[in-house]
């Protein structure tokens, strides 16, 4: 087969393909070699990034996939507003870069850094297939233990998860779109962490008050 067939070949199943396609798979369904392979889809990927068109070839989740040109963002928007996509929410953002950097984690972990009840975030992470279940931790009671996903990295456009940033750059990092989510459910959520500590505090203080008041008269 010529190079020119092989590379329509591979481009015309990444044209059709809405999952990322691994260099396994486009290697046995093209009928080359790894080597060739490998050599073309990058060729293609060259191809698209000079022409600078409304695609792009892109390696992602350990397989490649076409996309739209960032460029044309704003245009593609407006075909897509009709249908509302599903945005991630504070919460779900949080717990998912909690479970990103530290998997394999268990809820009662998770919980523990977010102060929260979080079985409804987790339950709707796993639904998305953003997180997944990588088994059972050796310790009482063997909770599951959860982690991230191929759909993940594609959701965020990661090669792998070593492109994650460090803590020190997400700190650094303006993340878009915050106030939106910020106004729906920290407040709903922390709001009950914070009347928790108060529901403790100030009974004491107003048991140790009159209890002084007392031993003055």
């Amino acid at each position: 087969m010529e190079d020119k067939e092989a590379k329509s070949i591979l481009e015309a199943i990444l044209f059709i393909s809405a999952e990322p396609v691994t260099l396994d798979t486009l290697r046995k369904t093209v009928g080359t070699d790894k080597y060739n392979t490998e050599r073309l889809i990058k060729e293609l990927v060259g191809d698209y990034s000079i022409k600078n068109s409304g695609l792009l070839i892109l390696e992602v989740a350990e397989g490649f996939q076409m996309v739209t040109n960032p460029a044309c963002a704003p245009w593609v928007k407006k075909i897509l507003s009709a249908a509302v996509p599903k945005r991630l929410s504070q919460s779900s953002l949080e717990t998912l870069a909690i479970i990103a950097y530290k998997q394999p984690i268990i809820k009662a972990e998770i919980e523990a850094v977010r102060g929260v009840n979080s079985d409804g975030v987790v339950r709707t992470l796993l639904e998305r297939r953003l997180v997944k279940i990588l088994g059972r931790k050796e310790v009482p009671g063997r909770p599951l233990m959860y982690g991230t996903t191929k759909e993940f990295l594609r959701y965020f456009g990661l090669k792998d998860l070593s492109e994650l940033p460090t803590l020190k750059e997400f700190k650094e990092v303006d993340i878009p779109e915050p106030p939106e989510p910020a106004q729906e459910e920290p407040e709903t959520e922390d709001k009950p962490f914070e009347q928790k500590e108060d529901a403790v505090q100030s009974p004491e203080e107003h048991e140790k008050t009159p209890a002084h008041s007392e031993n003055g008269l």
